[in-house]
């Protein structure tokens, strides 16, 4: 655990607001998750933030997910499935890759 996320987790109380990182923190979660939480509506930032801008939360609305077993469980699903999904794209790529070459060695060595 770094010291910044060690320290903000144990202040006596958050500001009202937190960033994507001390949200993620809260939550449990990678900071770098947090856009996969965005964009399947799992969390809402405040306000209309936009794309590519920086993103904050409401503290109570974190303290109020920070219980609920159900948005837990579907959060971890999400981020499971994003991962598995973009590996797969690796693996499906590699994989192509491999068979292209093999197809390239037989015509090679048929000719």
């Amino acid at each position: 655990m770094n010291l910044d996320m060690e320290r903000f987790l144990n202040l006596k109380t958050h500001p009202e607001r937190l960033t994507a990182e001390e949200a993620a923190w809260m939550l449990g979660y990678a900071a770098h998750e947090i856009p996969i939480l965005i964009a399947k509506n799992l969390l809402k930032p405040l306000g209309h933030p936009a794309h590519n801008g920086p993103k904050h939360f409401l503290t109570a609305a974190l303290k109020d997910l920070e219980r609920d077993e159900k948005w837990h469980s579907k959060a971890a699903d999400t981020v499971m499935e994003y991962w598995r999904h973009k590996n797969g794209r690796k693996q499906d790529s590699a994989e192509s890759r491999q068979s292209s070459r093999l197809q390239t060695q037989t015509a090679d060595s048929e000719s």
